[in-house]
């Protein structure tokens, strides 16, 4: 029984992310279009919508799920997915799209669910092998998501939209037949829940010190791979000369090496090492990619240099990132998860806003003083070196945080690793 619901929580995370690739290359096109008119500006809206919701209602249906189960808040948000993605395709004016990003970022805010119900059927020592999977869901989305958004726009710019949401249909359709509900009536979720102790224990738990640590190295993570994302394009477009198709095989690349990580070496490595060590040394990976990467060019390593860089920032990223879930789960009780997880889910939410804002910032004030001085070779160029070195001081910092928080629970997490071993 504990495989098979792992493969439908997998199989509907990877759904949920290809929906959301599929939405990345084609809006921005389908809400410019002529039946729409958007600014650019406005398209930016469109995109923060839905992380502004998502950031209100992870940890809404975090809670939700520990007092009705998983189960029926999974199925449902997917299914208001699915809606959201026909509101888009069928959309008449600019209303009616904001109405289905938002609906898409209320329901979408489903991560935390399924890491929820991983954390009910896994055991502290498997928990961060478990939160890989949705890892690796997240890069094979990320890898087919846009291909297949661009391929099915040359049928219609609305097509996309169509198929994402047979696809949420499908995945509900699934869900509802094959996976048991685990906050049975004496789970300590709903015992929580029905007792109205919820809120004060969340309070209780976000004054954890090792979960305060935890939110906030996740938090830096995130804002440094969102710069990363943000940047990467113009990097490509800059130095190499590269166009979206051959800038989308790197981010391809960068995806199935985090599938290889998070879906299938990260259980093997925290059962050695534990998981604070994997974000040590995932962040110090991160960090120095992210240093190196602006001096790489077609005369300075090329090609290679910049597979090698890219494949640091995604093992990096993808050592990390399921550890630090994992001990997030790990911080909290069996009555919190559904919740707790629903405040990580926020605070990457969050990042995922602050990131690129940031990167854009860094990027839009170099050009503007390119312009001023003629220099825009040599500026545009410094701009790419500020942006990503801003990203690596970041990691840096979580560096630091990672390192200090190993060392004050250093015996703690050495009789976890010796109780794993056993």
């Amino acid at each position: 029984m504990k495989r098979s619901p792992l493969v439908v929580i997998f199989t509907t995370v990877f759904i949920d992310l290809v929906g959301f690739g599929i939405v990345i290359p084609v809006l921005p096109f389908y809400a410019e279009g002529t039946r729409f008119n958007a600014t650019p500006r406005t398209v930016g809206l469109l995109f923060a919508s839905y992380s502004v919701m998502q950031l209100i209602f992870s940890p809404i249906l975090g809670r939700l799920s520990d007092k009705y189960g998983r189960r029926p808040v999974l199925l449902i948000s997917i299914i208001g997915t699915g809606i959201g993605f026909l509101l888009l395709g069928f959309a008449w004016t600019l209303s009616i799209l904001f109405l289905g990003r938002i609906l898409d970022g209320i329901t979408g805010g489903n991560i935390s669910t399924a890491q929820a119900y991983i954390a009910d059927i896994t055991t502290k020592e498997n928990r961060a092998k478990g939160m890989g999977l949705i890892g690796a869901a997240f890069g094979l989305g990320f890898v087919f998501g846009p291909a297949i958004g661009g391929i099915l726009s040359r049928w219609g710019v609305a097509v996309p939209f169509m198929f994402a949401a047979a696809l949420c249909f499908a995945n509900a359709t699934l869900l509802y037949f094959t996976l048991p509900e685990t906050v049975t009536a004496d789970h300590p979720a709903r015992i929580s829940a029905a007792g109205g102790r919820g809120l004060s224990q969340l309070l209780q738990s976000l004054k954890n010190p090792r979960l305060g640590f935890v939110l906030v190295i996740y938090f830096l993570f995130i804002v440094a791979f969102s710069i990363m994302t943000t940047s990467f394009s113009l990097y490509t477009m800059f130095r190499f000369g590269y166009d979206a198709q051959h800038t989308g095989y790197l981010f391809a690349y960068v995806g199935i090496l985090a599938v290889i990580v998070q879906g299938g070496l990260i259980g093997r490595l925290v059962k050695r090492f534990g998981e604070l060590p994997l974000v040590v040394v995932g962040a110090f990976l991160f960090a120095g990619s992210l240093f190196a990467v602006p001096f790489v060019g077609p005369q300075s390593g090329g090609l290679l240099a910049m597979l090698v860089g890219g494949g640091l920032f995604s093992i990096g990223n993808s050592l990390s990132t399921p550890s630090l879930t994992s001990l997030a789960s790990k911080s909290v009780g069996a009555a919190e998860q559904g919740t707790v997880l629903g405040v990580t889910q926020s605070v990457a939410s969050l990042a995922r806003a602050v990131g690129p804002t940031l990167a854009a910032l860094l990027i839009h004030s170099a050009v503007l003083h390119a312009g001023a001085d003629g220099a825009s070779h040599y500026m545009s160029d410094h701009s790419l070196f500020v942006t990503f070195w801003t990203g690596s001081a970041i990691m840096f910092v979580a560096l630091l945080l990672a390192v200090y928080f190993l060392r004050t629970h250093a015996a703690e997490y050495a009789e976890t690793s010796v109780a794993a071993a056993t």
